[in-house]
């Protein structure tokens, strides 16, 4: 499902705000940035997330500003001269121009940062999780109106499928009838006019055929599986999976109508079936 949450807060002059963006994937996938100095919180966000979504490529980036300029400043040196260590390493394999400065060195992430105590850190890191948290809920508020939107538009497919299928359920016995017909009058024809057929021979081959072209137990499951439907949209949470496979049952139920019925009319309307069950498909995609 697609989405955006926006979550800003605010203490002792550090700025937090977060954007949340979601858009459709069958599974979850996650991406992050935040701010290297709040890289820590990374599995904390992940867990948060995982609580209210299941579905969807999300992607979540949390920005920091101060208003006011930190009181000290610090300066990893061990970190710094790891980094150029390995820098003029690369350089030198790939045979590349060392033009290495302090500029580049001081820009890269943890090598220079304000200076501060443990539990000053904790206070910024749960205003960081404060914003996280509101911005995880407004994409949630968005979903779900996206999500009464996707209800309604699967309640209407779902109509026309009933509909269809009770077509199919009253053309039935007319087109096993016509099978019988036509399988006596192909008879009489081989048979010319002398011939004669055992009426208990008739009979056993006209009930293979009705067996054959019986297609009852699939309209009785196909409407069994739009009930489900219906009951699971009305149970509601994370639905998206479950009306995933019912779809797929659907359609191995119209195929075998289909295939089963062998008959033009049907087949047709069966054509319109699977149509609508398409439809629902592609919206139950994008169901949490």
């Amino acid at each position: 499902m697609t989405g955006f949450g926006l979550g800003e807060a605010t203490s002792d002059g550090l700025v937090v705000r977060t954007e949340i963006r979601s858009v459709n994937h069958r599974f979850l996938q996650t991406r992050f940035r935040l701010p290297p100095e709040f890289a820590e919180l990374e599995p904390r966000v992940d867990a948060v997330l995982k609580k209210v979504l299941s579905r969807g490529s999300v992607s979540l980036t949390v920005n920091t500003s101060r208003e006011s300029t930190p009181t000290a400043v610090k300066v990893d040196h061990d970190l710094a001269g790891r980094y150029v260590k390995l820098l003029r390493k690369t350089a030198k394999q790939l045979e590349l121009e060392d033009d290495l400065q302090l500029s580049h060195v001081a820009a890269l992430p943890g090598v220079v940062g304000s200076s501060g105590d443990a539990r000053g850190h904790q206070r910024e890191a749960k205003v960081v999780m404060t914003s996280v948290g509101l911005a995880i809920e407004s994409l949630v508020a968005m979903r779900c109106v996206e999500g009464r939107s996707l209800e309604k538009d699967i309640k209407k497919h779902a109509r026309v499928i009933a509909q269809l299928y009770t077509r199919v359920s009253k053309r039935m016995p007319r087109v096993v009838a016509a099978h019988h017909k036509a399988m006596r009058t192909r008879a009489a024809k081989l048979l010319g006019d002398g011939g004669q057929i055992k009426p208990s021979d008739l009979a056993r081959e006209l009930a293979i055929l009705t067996e054959k072209t019986d297609v009852s137990e699939e309209l009785s499951r196909l409407e069994s599986h739009m009930d489900q439907l219906h009951k699971v949209l009305r149970a509601g949470g994370e639905v998206g999976r479950k009306l995933d496979f019912l779809v797929q049952e659907l359609y191995r139920e119209a195929n075998t109508i289909c295939s089963k019925a062998a008959d033009a009319q049907v087949a047709h309307i069966v054509v319109d079936l699977k149509t609508h069950i398409e439809r629902v498909r592609e919206q139950v995609q994008n169901i949490e």
